[in-house]
């Protein structure tokens, strides 16, 4: 009990004081609403304080432009340097989605294509004359992942080749037949990054920069595959169960190669999330290909394309990514038919705070959207019906006729005394009959209600129902 009590104080003195660090930040960049912006600074705030994370660096694309930068936190402890956007983080595996960009770009220019083998490219790899290029960029070809675990192995910490891990891990039996099944693995990215050199003629970084980057006016991406963040950047730790932050060890120069080896500022990865929406940099089948769910042989979805996971997020398209190396964790999640994006990109490793922290902040948004017009429409029909009032030219005909004067009494008699609801929420939605319907509960003090509605295409309600729960 002593324990408990003390972590909760804990939590609330490491709340108070980034509260205080973050009203004397100003934002780098906002035009969100005053209210948004201290919903999501609370949200961010709390997190560190809850987990102990040193920093978050998080960037908002809303309607298609970056609407918010702020880092929180951190971004090294000794000595103290607090966060900047400027900062640049390891995005880890969000780096596949460059590799498979790449790809694809090379495609569009006629260099490959997806379903060429990979021994076109790559010699003597296992049965790399079945596997194919799109079986790699979306974990279906069947190789080995060099790097299932989520710290540095003493082997990773020397340098290395990416023809060495192939021949540890692509030159010995597949884990299982080509296309049957799905799973991650960062050893498909090293092959889809040595494809990409050979068919390009160009080191990959460098067809990366000329042809993604400096397009997309990403200006800060580093390699880290080759060096280390410098001192103006964030610093990456890593925790022992419960223990102190440390320096997180440096992964060997190779281990990254085409797999995790960028780092960057929210910012730039925000630019890249805006080309995606907009589809400025692909050509239009390209970005579907990318996009695309991969389906195995025996007709089941993996919700992976290539190189970014493809599912629904808040009742939404989504496309995202997570991303983990030494001292770093990341998730990249876009809306793309929304216009919407969030990056959260955080310096400790192993922990679910960049994940969280981006599904939370993208529901601020959704819920505005969500109580914009649905639920203040239905709860002003309710308050007008407590008063036995309800405006017609809302209604069709058939409503209209339901609305007798003798059903607007009882309305009013029976939902007139239970007073202002403590809550209106949507609960349920779904279309049938040409019709769209949604379920509300309504709660009050003592008593809660559902409510239910039809809507037609044209906007006029068919039905509104109101019955005890």
């Amino acid at each position: 009990m002593i324990l408990a009590r003390s972590r909760k104080l804990l939590a609330f003195a490491f709340l108070f004081l980034y509260s205080v660090f973050a009203a004397a930040q100003p934002n780098k960049l906002s035009t969100l609403p005053r209210d948004l912006q201290g919903k999501i600074d609370q949200i961010a705030q709390q997190a560190l304080a809850e987990t102990a994370v040193p920093s978050a660096s998080i960037a908002i694309v809303q309607e298609g432009a970056i609407a918010y930068l702020q880092a929180y936190g951190d971004g090294t402890i000794a000595p103290r340097r607090p966060a900047l956007p400027s900062m640049r983080y390891s995005i880890g595996s969000i780096s596949k989605q460059f590799t498979a960009a790449a790809v694809l770009l090379l495609a569009e220019q006629g260099k490959l294509a997806l379903d060429d083998p990979v021994s076109k490219f790559v010699p003597n790899l296992t049965r790399g004359n079945e596997v194919t290029i799109r079986e790699l960029l979306s974990h279906t070809s069947g190789y080995q992942d060099f790097w299932p675990q989520d710290y540095v192995s003493p082997f990773m910490l020397q340098p290395v080749t990416a023809d060495k891990i192939l021949d540890l891990w692509a030159r010995k039996p597949l884990d299982f037949e080509p296309g049957t099944d799905w799973q991650y693995s960062n050893t498909n990215y090293v092959i889809a990054g040595l494809i990409v050199e050979k068919a390009s003629g160009e080191p990959l970084l460098q067809f990366l920069s000329e042809h993604i980057f400096a397009p997309l006016g990403m200006k800060s991406v580093m390699n880290i595959d080759q060096r280390r963040l410098t001192d103006t950047d964030a610093t990456g730790y890593l925790r022992y169960a419960l223990g102190p932050l440390r320096v997180a060890p440096k992964e060997g120069k190779g281990w990254l190669f085409a797999a995790g080896e960028l780092a960057m500022p929210a910012e730039d990865l925000a630019k890249w999330d805006i080309s995606l929406m907009n589809q400025t940099l692909l050509k239009p089948a390209s970005y579907a290909a990318l996009e695309q769910e991969a389906v195995l042989k025996n007709g089941f979805g993996t919700r992976y394309g290539l190189g970014v996971s493809v599912r629904d997020e808040l009742g939404h398209r989504a496309i995202e990514h997570g991303g983990e190396v030494s001292g770093f964790t990341a998730h990249n999640l876009v809306f793309p038919d929304e216009k919407l994006a969030v990056v959260v990109l955080t310096n400790e490793d192993s922990v679910g705070i960049s994940s969280d922290l981006a599904k939370k902040i993208a529901a601020l948004f959704f819920a505005d959207a969500k109580a914009a017009k649905p639920e203040r429409q239905a709860r002003e029909i309710f308050e007008g019906l407590q008063r036995g009032k309800i405006d017609r030219g809302l209604l069709t005909d058939n409503c209209n006729s339901y609305f007798t004067e003798q059903a607007l009494k009882d309305f009013a008699d029976s939902l007139g005394p239970l007073g202002e609801p403590t809550a209106f929420e949507q609960t349920a939605k779904r279309e049938r009959g040409g019709m769209t319907f949604r379920l509300f509960e309504v709660h009050f003090a003592r008593k809660t209600v559902e409510v239910w509605e039809r809507i037609m295409p044209d906007g006029k309600i068919e039905q509104y129902q109101v019955a005890a729960k």
